[in-house]
């Protein structure tokens, strides 16, 4: 079977963008419009961060702040690990469980935004062969 590469998986994507002045209450809002769990915050043309709904409820609601006045620029989580256009999708799987991530930019050779992936968003056979090499390298260790 064919490994499918991130620009595959997010060619038609429009990811929601918000710069870092945005509030937590807009971005909330808009992902829930949208049914999108992260927001990839940008600055002109460069992604500086990304605010997830892990982040609203650790960030935010579990320390008492007011969304509408607290910015995406105060809570975001800055510089945020990447992933290649060219990746595969076993390849950034990996990359999501070994840094505990739900959530992973896409950015091009370039280093342009192209989208944002998300667990959910890859194969059972994908998953499966994660799986399998995780079982592969402890039997290894």
């Amino acid at each position: 079977m064919t490994q499918r590469q991130m620009s595959d998986m997010v060619r038609h994507q429009t990811p929601l963008t918000l710069p870092p002045t945005a509030s937590v209450k807009d971005a909330c809002r808009q992902m829930a419009e949208r049914r999108v769990g992260a927001v990839l915050v940008i600055k002109g043309e460069e992604l500086v961060g990304i605010f997830t709904g892990r982040d609203a409820v650790a960030r935010v609601v579990a320390e008492g702040r007011d969304a509408a006045k607290t910015t995406l620029g105060q809570v975001m989580t800055k510089s945020p690990t990447t992933t290649s256009s060219g990746a595969t999708a076993v390849e950034c799987l990996r990359l999501m469980q070994d840094c505990g991530f739900r959530h992973v930019p896409v950015v091009s050779r370039d280093g342009a935004l192209v989208g944002v992936v998300s667990r959910g968003d890859f194969r059972g056979h994908e998953h499966d062969r994660l799986d399998h090499e995780t079982g592969l390298w402890e039997r290894l260790a």
